[in-house]
């Protein structure tokens, strides 16, 4: 009997797990995806990858090089993506978050597209981009908006969007996506390229067309679909952190004065009637500006999450840059509600994070231009500026909101201060030192 009710109770809580939508919190420091599953000794079935034995887990792992290398935009759309999710970062698995670079030719685009499993949030680097997306039926409202360099913009996870290059020049942006895996349905590859073919007089009836174009389209588009159907099957699970939208999207009211005819609170932030929302809401602009470093650490953090950008209300994702002076750092801190995904755009850094309790690992790692790091959410981490030139980067991170908690200031600069013999004992540190430290990093500083 008791076997019977614990096999039920299994089954309810895997149902229960599957029909969940998103990326999972993570029940561990980190669950390093298996590439070799030959070894089922060594791993434990997680979240559609296997897990790696922790004890053998590397910096290695969090590390992916080669941003910095332009894609090959020769082809007929003039663009190219290149994907930082769990396939080539491992020790992204479970995290919720991924990244990509994408290259643009003169007037070239990246067609029209929808990610099933995440929301995109994308910083223009180099060029000029016209970029849009449509929401659902039976609005198909479409929001527009000219993008330059350092300007910002949201696609809501599963709209169909696009961007297009109207430079003269090639353009370059970095985007954050809200998933490991968010996966990539590009509309004219699935619908005309599917394989098997979709019935030509389906197509003809639902696009209208004269069944003759509906093969020929296929024909065109057919070659391209196996790429397109992995993505597509690309597996999608679990959730606990930031929560998927029950519309299209829920930009955050800046004033509840009258929140009550015009919203529902929702995550936190009140939403905007959606008839009034305009592209100005899914829109950061200045995030080329170079912030500025002259400080106690030597670093910047300019940060685009909801209170700055309103559309990112409900969709799980944030953007930040951050700048080095020379020999700067962005001292030890964690994110409470977010894992972080780092890409170096100039300069060389130094990073690291310590694992949790009883094994407080550090993992550290030398980053270079187009370099890539993963911050597993809630752990202590740092990013430290060792060359003589300035440094910059870009980071994505898996909450709207995902909060900083900077440990030298929480610890010794709270309000009101956590009694100085608490930490003396904590620290093993003298009381004076104490009582300085709280004076250091205390609000009267």
């Amino acid at each position: 009997m008791m076997k019977a009710y614990i096999v039920t109770v299994a089954l309810f809580a895997l149902a229960f797990y599957l029909a969940s939508a998103s990326d999972p919190d993570p029940l561990q420091d980190f669950c390093v995806a298996l590439k070799d599953y030959s070894d089922s000794k060594s791993a434990v079935f997680v979240n559609g990858k296997f897990c790696k034995d922790p004890k053998l887990v590397k910096p290695e792992d969090f590390f992916f090089e080669g941003l910095n290398i332009p894609g090959n935009t020769d082809n007929k759309v003039g663009s190219n993506v290149t994907t930082v999710n769990v396939d080539t970062l491992p020790g992204l698995n479970t995290l919720g978050i991924s990244l990509v670079r994408i290259d643009f030719a003169p007037y070239g685009e990246n067609p029209p597209h929808t990610h099933p499993r995440g929301t995109e949030v994308l910083v223009v680097l180099e060029g000029t981009l016209f970029v849009g997306f449509v929401t659902s039926n039976p609005e198909n409202r479409l929001f527009t908006k000219t993008l330059n360099k350092g300007d910002v913009f949201v696609f809501p996870v599963g709209l169909i969007h696009f961007q297009l290059n109207v430079g003269k020049t090639n353009a370059l942006v970095i985007s954050g996506l809200s998933s490991q895996n968010p996966g990539v349905i590009t509309i004219a590859d699935a619908v005309f390229g599917s394989n098997p073919p979709i019935n030509p007089d389906v197509l003809t009836k639902a696009f209208q067309l004269d069944k003759n174009v509906v093969e020929e389209l296929q024909k065109k588009f057919g070659a391209y679909i196996v790429t397109v159907a992995l993505f597509a099957l690309a597996f999608s699970l679990a959730s606990a952190s930031d929560p998927d939208p029950l519309q299209d999207f829920c930009v955050a009211l800046k004033d509840y004065s009258d929140y009550s005819k015009s919203a529902v609170f929702v995550n936190g932030k009140f939403c905007k009637d959606p008839k009034l929302v305009k592209p100005e809401d899914f829109f950061f602009e200045g995030l080329n500006v170079a912030g500025n470093t002259d400080n106690k650490v030597g670093s910047n953090v300019t940060t685009v999450n909801v209170d700055t950008l309103p559309g990112l209300n409900t969709l799980g994702i944030s953007l930040a840059r951050i700048d080095f002076a020379p020999y700067g750092e962005n001292p030890p801190h964690t994110h409470p509600r977010g894992t972080e995904i780092l890409v170096v755009l100039e300069g060389t850094l130094f990073v690291g994070f310590v694992t949790s309790n009883p094994d407080n690992r550090l993992f550290t790692k030398t980053l270079n231009k187009g370099d890539v790091f993963v911050f597993p959410v809630g752990l202590i981490h740092f990013q430290f500026n060792v060359g003589k030139t300035n440094a910059i980067a870009i980071s994505g991170l898996s909450s709207q909101n995902a909060g900083v908690i900077t440990i030298a200031d929480a610890v010794f600069g709270s309000n009101p201060p956590i009694n100085p013999n608490v930490l003396t004992k904590a620290f093993q540190l003298d009381k004076n030192v104490v009582e300085e430290l709280q004076k250091e990093f205390g609000i009267e500083k």
